[in-house]
């Protein structure tokens, strides 16, 4: 038992050692972009720290917290680059110099430790829109019935990621869940109509069946409401390749994430991903760089702002 224990702590010591490395190259990779590791240690030396506190303890009393900051800091990467930052209180220390999209990007990088990634240095150094509009929305964000055309289109085609970048970035849903009226017509109309992929798995259909209701169903709708199922059943707090098994078995909530499966681009890194750990949270983690460092506001280009749910 003791040896096994200090094989593990030292697989740990490496783990750790490791990303920090690749982490440093990638970063090094994109000094073109304005940003930097240790951006605040003049000005708010404390910015980093205040926010993993603030990270830490919401995280107590709400476990969902990491799968909305990884959602919110896609939300904001591609589509305005700062959005509110609701439960976040950490900027009212230093309101005019740490910027909101700083602010979230340190609090998804705490999300990421509290969902069991090793802890990375983060470049910082964004400023905020100068505007957030809702038009900016539509064909930046990924539906539930996407194909893998229109998923690639957005990733590489507007965002300039790999698909194996995509498919990793996908992996967030390893975490979190979604509301059944996402996913319904999944369960309730199994057959497949071209955009909506059924679900393959009949235990997984029938075990949905238990947890969401019919949408056609008033009496079943009244009763049971619109409840959230995690999206991975079997780790659904951890970040890990158990996500990327579970689309093998047919287990995705989402048409979007099934038709991952589905396609010879994007199946070869599902079972890449799937087959180890190690590979998926490399990937992951270069691909959330990747994605927080590139078409940023830095420099004089935008603003700070002083709220974060609006310009000055």
């Amino acid at each position: 038992m003791e040896m096994g224990r200090v094989i593990v702590a030292k697989l740990f010591v490496f783990y750790v050692i490791f990303f920090h490395a690749e982490a440093g190259k990638l970063i090094r990779n994109f000094d073109d972009s304005g940003l930097r590791i240790g951006f605040y240690d003049e000005t708010c030396p404390q910015a980093e720290q205040i926010v993993a506190d603030t990270m830490a303890q919401i995280h107590e009393t709400n476990p969902r917290l990491p799968a909305h900051f990884l959602r919110l800091f896609f939300h904001d990467c591609i589509v305005s680059k700062s959005l509110m930052i609701s439960k976040l209180n950490s900027r009212k220390h230093v309101p005019e110099t740490v910027s909101c999209a700083d602010t979230l990007s340190f609090a998804t990088r705490e999300a990421m430790v509290l969902s069991g990634l090793p802890h990375q240095p983060w470049p910082a150094g964004r400023r905020d829109s100068e505007e957030s509009l809702a038009a900016n929305v539509e064909g930046n964000l990924p539906l539930p019935n996407w194909t893998v055309d229109q998923m690639i289109d957005l990733f590489v085609g507007k965002r300039g990621l790999s698909i194996e970048d995509m498919v990793a970035l996908i992996g967030a849903h390893s975490v979190g869940g979604a509301h059944c009226g996402m996913f319904s017509n999944r369960i309730y109309n199994n057959k497949g109509d071209g955009l909506v992929k059924p679900i393959p798995n009949v235990a997984f259909l029938d075990e949905l069946k238990g947890l969401c209701p019919d949408p056609n169903n008033a009496e079943q709708v009244q009763k049971m409401g619109d409840p959230v199922v995690d999206f991975d059943q079997t780790t659904p707090e951890k970040l890990d390749h158990a996500y990327y098994t579970n689309l093998l078995e047919g287990k995705a909530l989402l048409s979007t994430d099934q038709a991952l499966t589905q396609d010879e681009r994007t199946n070869v890194f599902v079972h890449k991903f799937s087959d180890n750990q190690f590979k998926f949270v490399k990937k992951f983690l270069r691909a959330m760089l990747r994605l927080g460092t590139t078409q940023v506001l830095t420099g004089n280009q935008g603003q700070i702002r002083r709220i974060c749910r609006s310009v000055n």
